[in-house]
């Protein structure tokens, strides 16, 4: 969605530029044009940030899995609320878009990051994929599970 959404700012740019074939259109007009796609371009980043709620179930899953750190699960909760206020601000209250901006960028920039960062770095936590049954192989028998003692 986003890849899309940067042909607005290409479209903007060869509006401002003068391509030959935009010669019908005046300065002003052309200049106006660009401002439109523009504008665009901002709800369109305000629209992708609606898909932010995926990262509710992202971080409910690392914080309940153990494979990663908690506080990656509590981050990622938190810039799933981050988009949502990001992106449905400008649509309901557009005079408090800058502040709630500013607000929900600090678990965006919080929450992603550190775990893509944690998945580069240390990885996930190998020790928790240890089978919990074992199938016998006994010739004759079928194929039977077993519990694995722990301990």
């Amino acid at each position: 969605m986003m890849c899309v959404n940067v042909l607005s700012e290409i479209a903007a740019l060869t509006l401002l530029r003068g391509a030959d074939f935009l010669s019908v259109f005046d300065q002003p007009q052309r200049e106006a044009l660009a401002m439109l796609f523009l504008d665009l371009h901002r709800y369109g980043y305000v629209i992708g940030g609606i898909f932010g709620p995926w990262l509710f179930f992202f971080g409910l899953l690392v914080f309940k899995s153990g494979f990663l750190p908690r506080i990656l699960g509590v981050l990622l909760i938190a810039a799933c609320f981050g988009y949502l206020a990001d992106s449905l601000t400008p649509l309901l209250l557009p005079s408090y878009a800058n502040l709630v901006g500013r607000i929900a960028d600090i678990p965006l920039t919080l929450g992603e990051p550190a775990t893509i960062l944690w998945l580069l770095i240390r990885g996930a936590r190998t020790n928790h994929w240890k089978p919990r049954h074992r199938v016998s192989r006994t010739p004759g028998v079928g194929h039977h599970v077993r519990r694995i003692p722990s301990g």
